[in-house]
C-alpha cells in the first residue's frame, strides 16, 4: 500500500431506511487507478460514494481519504465529485465551457476574491486537458453528450482534484462519445496521475477501459483485474442466483445482447 492512498474503507457497514446497504466492505485504492465499480440497482454503489463524500455516515467501520480519518477540507478539495446528472444544466441558464469550468476553482474560502492568475492557469489546463479548447466558449448546450460530461469533469479538474468519482457518466453516451470519453480517463490516469473510481451499470465499457473492477452487492463479490471478472454464470453464483430454467443463449450471446442494450 502506498503512503496516504486516495482511499481506505475499511469494514464499512452503512444502513438506509433502517436497512442494511453496506455491509463489511474493504477497498483500497492506490494512486493512478481506474476502477470501475459495478453491480445491480440497489446494491449499494451511489451509497458507497456517498459515504466516502462524508454525505452519509457508517454505522460501523471507517473511510480514510489521503491518510486521514478526519479529512480537512483541504483534503475533500482533492476530491472532484461528478454526478449522475452532473451534466444536466438547466437550459435557462447560458453558460459557456470556460465559465462552467471556471466554477471549479471557486470555494469558500476564495469566492469573494478577484479572479486571479492561478485560476486563471488551473482553468486553461482543465480545459486542455480535457480536449474542449476549440469548443471553449461555446455555449454548453451547443455540445455533444460526450463533451458536456468532459466539461463537467474538467470543472472537477480544475478544482486540483487528484481523485475524482463518477457516478453513470455513460448514460446516454453514443458509442464515439463513449469511447472518446474511456479513452479520455484513461489517459487521466497514466498521463497525470489522477485515480478514478466509477460507477457504471455498463459492464462490457468498464472490463474494457478500467485497470480493476469491483462488484459490489451489499458487500464485495468480486474485486480484482477487469480482464479476469466473472463470467454471468460465476457472477451469478458469487450473489447466489440459482438457475430457473436452462437457457438457450451461450454466455457470449448473452453478453452480446446485455452490451446491446446499454447502448
Amino acid at each position: 500500500m502506498q503512503a496516504n492512498s486516495p482511499l481506505v474503507v475499511e469494514n464499512l457497514s452503512v444502513n438506509r431506511s433502517k436497512r442494511v446497504v453496506l455491509d463489511d466492505v474493504s477497498l483500497t485504492i492506490e494512486r493512478g487507478e481506474f476502477v470501475g465499480l459495478v453491480g445491480p440497482n440497489g446494491g449499494g454503489k451511489t451509497t458507497f460514494l456517498l459515504t466516502i463524500l462524508g454525505i452519509l455516515k457508517p454505522i460501523q467501520g471507517s473511510v480514510e481519504l489521503f491518510g486521514s480519518r478526519n479529512p480537512s477540507s483541504n483534503i475533500f478539495r482533492k476530491i472532484g465529485w461528478v454526478s449522475q446528472h452532473a451534466s444536466n444544466i438547466p437550459k435557462n441558464i447560458k453558460i459557456t465551457v470556460r465559465e462552467l469550468v471556471e466554477l471549479g476553482t471557486l470555494n469558500s474560502s476564495n469566492m469573494f476574491w478577484i479572479y486571479n492568475s492561478e485560476q486563471k492557469e488551473r482553468v486553461a489546463r482543465a480545459i486542455e486537458l480535457t480536449g474542449l479548447k476549440s469548443v471553449e466558449d461555446r455555449n454548453i448546450f451547443n455540445l455533444s453528450g460526450g463533451q458536456r460530461q468532459r466539461a463537467v469533469i474538467a470543472r472537477a479538474l480544475a478544482s486540483n482534484a487528484e481523485f475524482i468519482l463518477l457516478d453513470e457518466p455513460l448514460v446516454g453516451l453514443d458509442r464515439e462519445s463513449r469511447n472518446s470519453l474511456l479513452n479520455f480517463l484513461d489517459r487521466l490516469c497514466h498521463e497525470s496521475q489522477k485515480t478514478i473510481l466509477m460507477v457504471s451499470h455498463d459492464i462490457a465499457a468498464i472490463q474494457q477501459s478500467s485497470h480493476r473492477m469491483v462488484f459490489l452487492e451489499e458487500s464485495i463479490k468480486y474485486d480484482g483485474e477487469s480482464g479476469c471478472f466473472p463470467s454471468l454464470s460465476e457472477l451469478a453464483n458469487l450473489r447466489g442466483i440459482e438457475p430457473v430454467h436452462k437457457s438457450n443463449y451461450n454466455e457470449n450471446q448473452i453478453y452480446q445482447l446485455e452490451d446491446m442494450e446499454s447502448k
